[in-house]
């Protein structure tokens, strides 16, 4: 099973999800980390190659967990947010993208 990484504050951001979202959230992220796709995920190639993210709806709204799993040493949580609108925000795209470009140095 690959350990996880968290990268910035997504670990926090997580914690700060309704208990539902954050149990959810894990359960999910366990599935990556045995080689397993989330439930509910979709592909972010806006953000970089492999990054995916976990799609999660609860009755308190949409959470998300963008994270790199193609990498042999780790699972990379990269960020962790309730959404706002139907679209991801550029704000939390560029987030993932930058804590992206710190794994891939």
């Amino acid at each position: 099973m690959k350990r996880v990484i968290w990268k910035g504050h997504s670990k926090d951001d997580l914690k700060s999800f309704p208990d539902a979202a954050m149990d959810n959230a894990g359960h999910q992220i366990f599935r990556v980390q045995c080689g397993l796709d989330p439930m509910d995920w979709k592909p972010m190639p806006t953000i970089g190659v492999g990054v995916k993210e976990i799609r999660i709806r609860e009755a308190n709204g949409a959470f998300r967990v963008i994270y790199l799993a193609t990498r042999p040493e780790a699972v990379y949580v990269l960020h962790c947010f309730q959404k706002k609108t139907q679209k991801t925000s550029s704000q939390d795209l560029h987030l993932a993208r930058d804590r992206l470009k710190s794994v891939l140095r």
